[in-house]
């Protein structure tokens, strides 16, 4: 293969030389690899195509050439695919394109004449089409977006000619609607589920059909076709599922929750129901409870019967649930302002009341090194103290210069925490989960990452930062940090773990963003395992009594957050979950600024994004 080059084209040209190479020479087996390699970087090139003829005539036929062995590269499967339809076993063909397109769904796999040609389906058992176009429904999203359906085209076209030559089949009429739905034919969809209901009465042509009427925007006969589908299998629980999960997009929760306590009185544990279960319940009362219950039956039955997102839909968004919170010091709005108009900081003055957290003022010196920064007064009590007695400390102060007290980190730890660092997660155990990667960090390097936050990546989340909100990286550093030192020294049994005395140390340390990112970690562990949970929702409702009593006189930056994580605390005490919720409800009241307004958009798009790829 070419170096240098990022054109899929001039690749598959290369691929394509050396074949013809190799078919000049007669190694035949050569000249198969690199066609296999041609075809992975241009499906549809004419000159692949017919090269691969060449070969095929020259091998009787060519199959054996690509072997399906127990990994196959793709390109091999694509030309095996192509070489079987021309020996006269399409059929085979296009089950071997499917399975490409499921792995690869971006792929114009199928975009070639033989599987568009009209009276390919008149040539084939339509039970077999039929299971060709499930196959391809199984391996792409539901729907898929506008702008990756193209690839899709081929099969929608083989859908509609294999309906044209066996149109009383309900089999194959029903797989045909289940793919155009996907790929935006919606009102296609619909007419071929009800013929094919008509045609094949049963539970899943029902399904179908309901699926149909619901893409078109026609709930009421989607409910009544899903029903039917109870009627005709009352024991196929997931029914019960999506009946409930179409009253709830529609706001008739009671409803739904009635469909979902149908399923678990039948089986109490069956995924679908509880899934959705637990989400309609937290949408109906925000009681935390709810998810925590999801997260534990997560853990406990790892083998669903297959992968939900009802937790992640539920945290997406939420402060510390599914991401880190902005900084609302001065110093952070100041610098985002100053960001936001472009302002130079050469000879500007900020004066702050008191001093602001150490990380905060350490952010604005690196971003604006410019930018003098003076503070009127020392407030009790004294913000450059723990607020009580630990072993590990950060900062150390000179007056009202704060400086680190543990080394910088080492380049590698650097490296690891630039590459997992974002501001957004699905939900606290997928954090958790994701933070494994910092396990083998040492826990010099850990701290120093704390006190010296690198610089942010040169990717599309660092850039991003840089230019609107340096502070944020500086939170996620610490965040991720503070998720990584739950994996330090795990064969310490947790009461007198390294991992939880750092952790408290740094959550009664200096009040500072490592305050709440310590808090976050905690909770993350009270989340991943109940053996903590009473531990640490005493610890976070300490810490926000602290926080509320200190607020009475001298303000508290910290204060909001450490509210919204009680409230992402697992059995949390009552008491300190009304005190969090009457500080957010009295710090929410007021207008937010509209250049605050903006910067807020910016982040929930930036946090949509990356909780999609989390």
């Amino acid at each position: 293969m070419p170096e240098g080059t990022d054109d899929p084209r001039l690749s598959a040209e290369g691929e394509l030389a050396l074949a013809r190479l190799a078919l000049d020479e007669g190694d035949l087996r050569h000249a198969a690899g690199h066609l296999a390699g041609a075809i992975a970087y241009a499906p549809t090139m004419p000159e692949v195509h017919e090269a691969l003829a060449q070969l095929a005539a020259r091998s009787g036929g060519g199959v054996d050439l690509f072997p399906l062995d127990q990994h196959p590269f793709i390109g091999t499967v694509v030309a095996r695919a192509h070489l079987l339809a021309a020996a006269g076993r399409p059929g085979d063909g296009l089950e071997l394109l499917a399975a490409a397109t499921g792995h690869v769904p971006s792929a114009d796999w199928a975009g070639v004449p033989w599987v568009s040609a009209p009276e390919l389906p008149g040539n084939l058992d339509p039970d077999r089409i039929a299971r060709v176009l499930m196959q391809v429904c199984a391996g792409i999203s539901d729907p898929v977006p506008e702008t990756a359906r193209e690839p899709l085209w081929p099969y929608l076209r083989l859908a509609r000619h294999a309906v044209a030559a066996h149109p009383r089949h309900g089999l194959l009429l029903g797989a045909a609607s289940a793919l155009a739905r996907r790929v935006g034919a919606v009102g296609q969809a619909v007419e071929w589920a009800g013929q094919g209901a008509r045609e094949l009465p049963s539970k899943l042509s029902e399904v179908w059909l309901g699926y149909a009427y619901r893409s078109a925007g026609r709930t009421g006969e989607a409910l009544a076709a899903l029903r039917r589908a109870v009627d005709h299998d009352p024991d196929d629980l997931s029914v019960y599922a999506d009946i409930a999960g179409t009253l709830a997009d529609h706001g008739r929760l009671d409803e739904a929750l009635g469909w979902i306590d149908r399923a678990l009185a039948r089986d109490p544990a069956f995924d679908c129901a509880v899934h959705t279960g637990h989400r309609l319940r937290y949408r109906r009362d925000g009681d935390l409870g709810h998810l925590v219950a999801l997260a534990d039956f997560q853990r406990d039955h790892p083998d669903d019967s297959h992968e939900h997102s009802d937790l992640a839909e539920c945290c997406q968004g939420q402060p510390w649930l599914g991401r880190i919170p902005p900084a609302t010091e001065t110093v952070a709005v100041t610098l985002r302002q100053r960001l936001a108009t472009g302002e130079p900081a050469d000879g500007s003055r900020l004066t702050l009341r008191g001093p602001e957290p150490p990380s905060a003022q350490r952010a604005l010196h690196d971003a604006a090194p410019d930018l003098f920064v003076t503070v009127d007064a020392i407030p009790e009590p004294d913000p450059r103290e723990p607020r009580r007695p630990v072993g590990h400390r950060l900062w150390e102060y000179t007056g009202d210069i704060v400086l680190p007290v543990v080394p910088a980190p080492a380049e590698p730890a650097v490296r690891r925490i630039q590459q997992l660092a974002h501001p957004a997660w699905p939900h606290p155990p997928a954090a958790y989960d994701a933070a494994v990667g910092l396990a083998t960090l040492e826990l010099d390097d850990l701290l120093g990452l704390l006190a010296h936050p690198p610089a942010p990546p040169p990717t599309e989340l660092g850039r991003t930062l840089s230019r609107h909100d340096p502070t944020l990286w500086v939170r996620c550093v610490q965040v991720w940090v503070c998720l990584g030192l739950l994996h330090h020294r795990t064969d310490e049994p947790w009461p007198d773990s390294t991992r939880r005395r750092v952790l408290l140390d740094l959550l009664w340390g200096v009040e500072d963003w490592v305050t709440e990112a310590a808090l976050f970690a905690l909770v993350t562990a009270a989340w991943v395992d109940p053996s903590v949970r009473d531990e640490v929702a005493r610890v976070a409702a300490e810490r926000l009594g602290d926080a509320v009593e200190v607020a009475q006189r001298r303000p508290v930056g910290v204060l909001r957050s450490l509210a919204h994580l009680v409230l992402a605390t697992p059995s949390a005490e009552p008491a300190a979950v009304d005190t969090a919720k009457l500080l957010l409800a009295r710090d929410g009241a007021g207008p937010v600024a509209p250049r605050q307004r903006r910067f807020t958009r910016l982040l929930d798009r930036l946090w949509r994004r990356l909780t999609r790829h989390a």
